[in-house]
């Protein structure tokens, strides 16, 4: 008889975002694959999670991947989460969630926190209708996604570190040019949460005066028709 796979997500930043039915379901399952089990045993600790912990990550997914769908196969019931929000947005997941259904191992996904949602909302551009780009290239390819981007009409959103920040907003006036209005949410949840809306020009000159520290999510307005 097949187990089931449950994707959990996790707070953003504020441990209150927890969901009561995230941690119903985090004590009662068999294994929690974590992406980092470091990070997630301070949120285990927190909220008196005694279940057991395997590493899954970009890194061991491939090589992990076929023993855990064996286990579920035989009735194990595995939760899977990230160190932060939803998994498989921008972070591992994808993988052992198209595996599970393939071997109609049946998968359930929690609705919870995910980063891009609330700066989508805050940002205060249209949101009827929107592209999430997560991650651009950094390198190769990343000219060809820019160029492909200059024409959609869209809200477009995209994550980014701190210390590329600076590059990816140049790039973006190179590309949508420097009055294309646009938002960036950084430590979302967090103490010191920060929403800044303007042109892109206007977020780039903040950020030059003050060090981009935490992570971000970056809203862009789509091309006008």
């Amino acid at each position: 008889m097949s187990g089931k796979l449950y994707v959990v997500p996790t707070p953003v930043g504020n441990l209150k975002d927890m969901t009561f039915r995230a941690i119903e379901i985090l004590q009662s399952v068999d294994l929690i694959l974590a992406e980092d089990t470091r990070t997630s045993g301070k949120l285990l600790k927190h909220f008196e999670i005694a279940t057991p912990q395997r590493s899954y990550h970009k890194f061991n997914e491939h090589k992990i991947l076929a023993q855990l769908i064996s286990q579920l196969e035989t009735g194990a019931q595995f939760a899977l989460i990230s160190d932060a929000g939803t998994p498989a947005i921008s972070d591992p997941g994808y993988l052992i969630v198209h595996e599970a259904i393939n071997h109609q191992i049946s998968v359930e996904t929690l609705p919870g926190a995910t980063a891009f949602v609330p700066a989508l909302v805050n940002s205060g551009l249209p949101n009827n209708k929107f592209v999430f780009e997560g991650f651009l290239p950094v390198k190769k390819g990343r000219q060809t996604r820019l160029t492909f981007l200059q024409d959609e009409n869209r809200t477009m959103i995209f994550y980014e570190s701190p210390h590329k920040l600076q590059k990816t907003l140049k790039d973006f006036i190179t590309y949508f040019g420097a009055d294309r209005q646009a938002a960036i949410s950084r430590e979302i949840s967090k103490l010191y949460e920060e929403n800044i809306n303007g042109n892109l020009t206007t977020l780039l000159q903040h950020f030059e005066e003050k060090k981009p520290k935490g992570e971000f999510v970056i809203v862009v307005g789509g091309k006008k028709e």
